[in-house]
């Protein structure tokens, strides 16, 4: 196909079909990465700087709007720019939501990436690495990590893309920033279907969140039990019942104008969570499913992750 055969695009990635395309904007990109203290930032930044992006680590909040400028001054050398901020600034870091609404004001896009994790997740690391959290003072790790959640309570809930980092080690997390930003550019959107297990805790950076523990439990057919929803046996037994199969239907055709409202708002990551008691059957198996529905859908890049596969 020649470039005169392709159908234009408009500037959201919408082609004349009206359907959804992976883009590349044409201008720079600049990514801001934020998030808990143990979180991961340094390991995101290092993935991003091995494809391509130009990392600025513990910049001030205030010189976003600077470094902005030159950015959009110079696309064809900084294509692409990423500004990890974080609460090492301290009293610096309190003007971050400012300095981004002035980003916003001026014209830039920009998209922002929160990485968390659980508390028991961030103390272990603390201990293991011996070092103090930045805002702990005199106190605990665990007062220094309550504050941190509190000072970053808004910047979590605005920020387009939330990575929780809790069950993955600096391999995984390098590779899911990679899936996250390749060197094609943003897709229009990108989601995650994630199996869990009720009883090991709701996800933390759920968009949307599935209860599947109405579908009878393959833990009770005693030929089925040592296996997972992986397993054709198991995945057969969970989507034959007619519950199931018009559940998938239903929450693929609910979630529809919701997708669609996400590219509207630029927003390009979602994470869609399906719990069953443990995390290993009924979720597993539904997760798979819906994942495959979804991916069907014009412009969307689906992927899928089973948090408590194994634990039991």
């Amino acid at each position: 196909m020649t470039d005169q055969d392709k159908a234009p695009q408009s500037a959201d990635g919408q082609d004349a079909s009206g359907e959804l395309t992976a883009v590349k904007p044409e201008e720079s990109e600049l990514l801001v990465v934020t998030g808990m203290s143990g979180a991961g930032r340094s390991t995101a930044a290092n993935a991003l700087e091995d494809h391509g992006w130009y990392v600025v680590e513990n910049l001030p909040p205030q010189m976003l709007g600077t470094l902005a400028d030159l950015v959009s001054r110079m696309p064809a050398a900084l294509p692409k720019l990423a500004v990890v901020v974080d609460v090492r600034g301290k009293a610096l870091f309190a003007d971050i939501r400012e300095s981004l609404n002035a980003l916003s004001a001026s014209g830039v896009t920009y998209r922002v990436l929160f990485l968390d994790a659980s508390d028991e997740t961030l103390v272990r690391r603390f201990e293991q690495g011996r070092r103090p959290h930045p805002l702990q003072g005199n106190g605990r790790i665990l007062d220094g990590i309550a504050a941190e959640r509190a000072l970053l309570a808004e910047m979590k809930e605005q920020s387009e893309m939330v990575l929780d980092t809790s069950i993955l080690n600096v391999h995984e997390l390098g590779s899911a920033v990679t899936e996250l930003f390749s060197d094609s550019g943003p897709v229009v959107l990108r989601l995650t279907v994630m199996s869990f297990g009720f009883k090991y805790g709701l996800p933390v950076d759920a968009n949307y969140v599935a209860d599947v523990r109405f579908i009878p439990n393959p833990h009770w057919i005693p030929q089925l039990r040592p296996h997972t929803g992986l397993d054709a046996d198991v995945s057969n037994f969970v989507l034959k019942d007619n519950n199931a199969a018009d559940f998938v239907d239903r929450y693929v055709h609910a979630l529809e104008p919701v997708l669609d409202g996400y590219r509207r708002e630029n927003k390009h990551y979602a994470t869609i969570a399906v719990g069953c008691t443990g995390g290993k059957h009924r979720s597993v198996a539904v997760a798979v499913e819906l994942a495959k529905r979804l991916g069907e859908l014009s412009g969307v890049t689906v992927s899928t992750r089973h948090r408590d596969l194994g634990r039991e």
